[in-house]
Order: structure tokens, then C-alpha cells, then sequence
């Protein structure tokens, strides 16, 4: 017999049982199988676009519908919020034109009024805000400049007299015109200086040459004059004179005459 035919006395016998331990063993040594879990869950078809295009359609269809049940309320909240008279009211093309004739009608009478009350003489405005005046004449302004007015600081004595510098407003006429003023001093003047208030008629209440070439006299002891400290024209530093440069005087005092108006505010 060929040797390789020739089995060893209990080899057969040991094959078997260790490959059926080590087999055991594996398997002893594998996790267990996961189970798969069952759901009833179907996926969800796909929609088409014929469905989305008809969703949208009866939801316009449903808006639509709610929006004319709606609209008899609307409208009387409408005229709730916007009364009859509003600028925003929808109007017709005829109430629209009566409506436009009315107001061009009154813008008229507004125009008209308004030349009547307007000096066609000249006069001269005063704003004591920005310090400016303005010369007009035959309704055109002419000439526009700086000046001064009151400073609205107060001053007190120790005998509770007191002054306020303030220019007043309102409309004014020129109650006279003078070349060469000469100022006479009044009781303020001298305490503000610090000096004794000498009597009404004393010399030392005149003072020449500070109130520049001319002067327009408005009543109350106010006047439109020159200043020696045209460096201050724009600012409220007055007593409540209204002070002006040497050119705008000039001007003014030869535009305006005696019951010309002044218009101050």
C-alpha cells in the first residue's frame, strides 16, 4: 500500500473534536446579531406639480372669496379711519375740480389781502432772533444787513429798581428822523457805570458823537442809530435800541421817512 494512504493510530480521531472547539469557542466570542426593528412608517409619495398648482389655486379661490364677504366692513373702516374730508379720501373728477376752484379761489383772496396789508412805501423789517434787518420798498427788498438789538440782561439796584434790555416788538412808525444825535444819558446809564445819577437837567446827561450820524426816533426812548462798536452788529448787546453800520444807517434813514412803518419781532 502507498504510504500516504496510512493513517496514524488516533489522528483521525483528534482532527475533528478540535475543530469543532475552536468553533464553539468563536462563536462564544461574536456579538449577537442585531434584530431589525419593524416599523409601519411608508414613505411619503412625491408630489406631483399638477397637485401644487391646484393646492395654490383653491387657496387663492378661498382668499378671494373671504376677501369679497369682507369687503362691505372694510369700507365702512375705511371711512372710519379716514373721515369725509380727508386729503387720502378717494374722490370723483367733478368734486375734485370744485374742490380745486375753491382753493384757487381762496389762494386768490389770500394774494390779494396780503398786498393790501404790505406798505407799497418803504419799511423795514427787524429780526431780533438773528440780529438782520431787511429795507423794503415798493414790496421789493432793497438792502439787508446785520445790527444789534437788546440783550435782555436785567440791572438792579439795591433800592429794588430794575431794567430789563429788551427791544420791544410789534409795528412801529418813525416819529422822527435826526442828523447828529445827541444822547441824553438816562438813570441806567450811570448805574451801570457805577457812577452818582446826577439831576434831570444836569450837562453831564449829554454825550455827543456815540450814536453815529443819525438816528430814527420809534417812541418809548427807542431809536434805530449808529454804534461805535460795529464789531458787535449781529449780536444782542443793546439796551434795546436797534444799532446798525454807518452804510446801512445811511441807507435806511434816507429810505425811510417820518410815519414810515418798522416791523420788529
Amino acid at each position: 500500500m502507498d504510504e500516504t494512504m496510512i493513517r496514524q493510530p488516533g489522528e483521525d480521531e483528534n482532527r475533528p473534536a478540535q475543530a469543532a472547539t475552536t468553533t464553539a469557542e468563536n462563536a462564544s466570542r461574536e456579538a449577537p446579531p442585531v434584530q431589525p426593528v419593524k416599523t409601519d412608517t411608508k414613505p411619503a409619495p412625491p408630489l406631483s406639480l399638477g397637485k401644487v398648482f391646484l393646492t395654490g389655486a383653491l387657496l387663492g379661490v378661498l382668499l378671494a372669496g373671504l376677501a369679497l364677504l369682507a369687503a362691505p366692513g372694510l369700507r365702512e373702516w375705511k371711512f372710519a379711519l379716514l373721515p369725509p374730508g380727508s386729503p387720502r379720501e378717494t374722490r370723483n373728477p367733478a368734486k375734485f375740480k370744485q374742490e380745486f376752484t375753491r382753493l384757487n379761489g381762496s389762494l386768490a383772496e389770500l394774494r390779494r389781502k396780503n398786498i393790501r396789508l404790505t406798505p407799497f412805501s418803504p419799511y423795514l423789517i427787524v429780526d431780533t432772533a438773528d440780529n438782520k434787518f431787511f429795507l423794503f420798498s415798493k414790496r421789493k427788498m432793497i438792502r439787508e444787513g446785520m445790527c444789534s438789538t437788546g440783550s435782555y440782561t436785567m440791572l438792579k439796584t439795591a433800592d429794588n429798581r430794575q431794567w430789563v434790555f429788551k427791544t420791544p416788538r410789534g409795528m412801529f412808525r418813525i416819529q422822527g428822523k435826526i442828523p447828529s444825535p445827541v444822547w441824553r444819558m438816562p438813570d441806567w446809564a450811570f448805574i451801570e457805570e457805577g457812577r452818582p445819577v446826577p439831576p434831570p437837567d444836569s450837562p453831564e446827561r449829554y454825550e455827543s458823537g456815540v450814536l453815529g450820524d443819525y438816528a430814527l426816533a420809534l417812541g418809548g426812548g427807542y431809536l434805530i442809530h449808529g454804534t461805535l462798536y460795529q464789531r458787535y452788529l449781529g449780536m444782542p448787546v443793546t439796551h434795546g435800541c436797534v444799532r446798525l453800520g454807518d452804510e446801512d444807517l445811511e441807507s435806511i434813514y434816507r429810505n425811510l421817512e417820518i410815519g414810515s412803518k418798522v416791523y420788529i419781532y
